[in-house]
C-alpha cells in the first residue's frame, strides 16, 4: 500500500467517524426533545375525571388538598369516594372505576396488590394516625382510658371489616379485655364517620375513632385517651397508590400520576398535619431499629467482657 492510498483510506475513516458521531448526536438531541415533550405533557395534558377512593377519615384534608391541586391542574376533575377502606376495596374488586386508592390500613391495599388491581410499584406508606377513645363534649363517664372501657353503659365501634374497627379489637385483645367488651351494648357503625356522629350526638357514652377524626370535631367530642403504647403491633398506616383503570384516557392517566405525586409534596403534607396526621418516615424507623440493634450489640459485648 502506497502513502497516497493510505492517506485516502485514512481520510475515509475520519469521514465515516464524523458521520457516525453526527448521527449519534442527532439521536441524543431527539431523545432530549422527546423527554422534554413528555415533561411538558405531564403539566399540560393532565385533564379529565379522576376517581379517587379515600378512607372516610381523610375526607376533610383531601377536600382542601383538592383545591390546592386544582390551582395547578384546573382541567382535572377529582371525584372522591369516601368510605371505609374495606368497602372501597370491595367496590374496586367488583369493578368500580378507580384511579387512586388511599387506604386507612395496609391490609386492604396489600389485597388489591395481590389481586393485581393496585400497582405495587406506585404504593407509598404516606401517613400515620393514632386510635383515640372519645366521649361527647363535656359528657359524663366513669371511663378514664382503654383499660376500663367496660365501665361505660355502651360503646360505638366501627365494624370488623373497617380498619379502625380492626384496630379497636386488636387493642382489646392485647389488653385482655376482648371478652368483656363483647358483653357490652355495642353500636356498630359502617365506618369511622358513623362512630364519630354517634358519639358527638350523644347516642353513645364512648366510642373509638382515629385521633384525626376527634380533632376535626373538637367542639363536639372530648378525647379520653389514645391507645396505650404497645397495644397495637403495627403503626396505623395510610398507604396510597395507583389502581388499574382500563377506562382511563392518556390525559387521565397523567392526571392520576400528577395527583399521586402531589400528595407526597410538602404542601400536601402541611395540610395533612393540620388535620392531625403525621408523615410516616420509614427510613427513620429503620435508622432507629439499626441504632437500637447497635446498642443491644454493644451491651451484649460489655456483658461478655464483664463475664470474663
Amino acid at each position: 500500500m502506497n502513502i497516497e492510498q493510505h492517506l485516502r483510506e485514512k481520510k475515509g475513516d475520519i469521514f465515516m467517524k464524523k458521520k457516525i458521531l453526527t448521527v449519534m448526536l442527532a439521536g441524543v438531541m431527539a431523545a432530549g426533545m422527546s423527554a422534554g415533550s413528555v415533561q411538558a405533557a405531564t403539566t399540560e395534558d393532565a385533564s379529565g375525571d379522576l376517581y379517587v377512593f379515600i378512607a372516610a377519615s381523610l375526607a376533610n384534608a383531601m377536600d382542601e388538598i383538592q383545591k390546592d391541586f386544582n390551582e395547578e391542574y384546573p382541567d382535572v376533575n377529582i371525584l372522591f369516594n369516601a368510605d371505609s377502606s374495606g368497602t372501597l376495596q370491595t367496590q374496586i374488586e367488583e369493578g368500580s372505576r378507580c384511579d387512586i386508592f388511599f387506604s386507612a390500613a395496609t391490609k386492604q391495599m396489600d389485597a388489591l396488590v395481590d389481586e393485581e388491581l393496585a400497582k405495587k410499584d406506585s404504593v407509598v406508606d404516606l401517613l400515620e394516625n393514632k386510635v383515640a377513645l372519645i366521649k361527647p363534649k363535656d359528657g359524663e363517664t366513669k371511663v378514664t382510658g382503654f383499660e376500663n372501657i367496660t365501665d361505660a353503659k355502651n360503646i360505638a365501634l366501627a365494624g370488623e371489616d373497617v380498619p379502625v374497627g380492626q384496630y379497636s379489637r386488636e387493642i382489646f385483645k392485647n389488653l385482655g379485655i376482648e371478652d368483656d367488651v363483647n358483653k357490652m351494648e355495642i353500636n356498630e357503625g359502617k365506618n369511622v364517620t358513623d362512630v364519630l356522629a354517634s358519639v358527638s350526638e350523644g347516642s353513645n357514652e364512648i366510642g373509638i375513632v382515629y385521633a384525626t377524626d376527634a380533632t376535626s370535631v373538637a367542639d363536639k367530642v372530648d378525647v379520653i385517651a389514645e391507645a396505650p403504647e404497645g397495644s397495637l403491633e403495627t403503626p396505623v398506616l395510610y398507604p396510597v397508590g395507583l389502581t388499574v383503570d382500563a377506562e382511563a384516557s392518556d390525559a387521565e392517566a397523567v392526571a392520576a400520576d400528577a395527583f399521586l405525586e402531589y400528595l407526597q409534596t410538602n404542601d400536601a403534607m402541611k395540610v395533612f398535619e393540620e388535620y392531625g396526621f403525621a408523615a410516616y418516615k420509614a427510613d427513620d424507623k429503620k435508622e432507629e431499629t439499626a441504632e437500637d440493634a447497635k446498642e443491644d450489640k454493644t451491651e451484649e459485648t460489655d456483658t461478655a467482657e464483664e463475664a470474663k
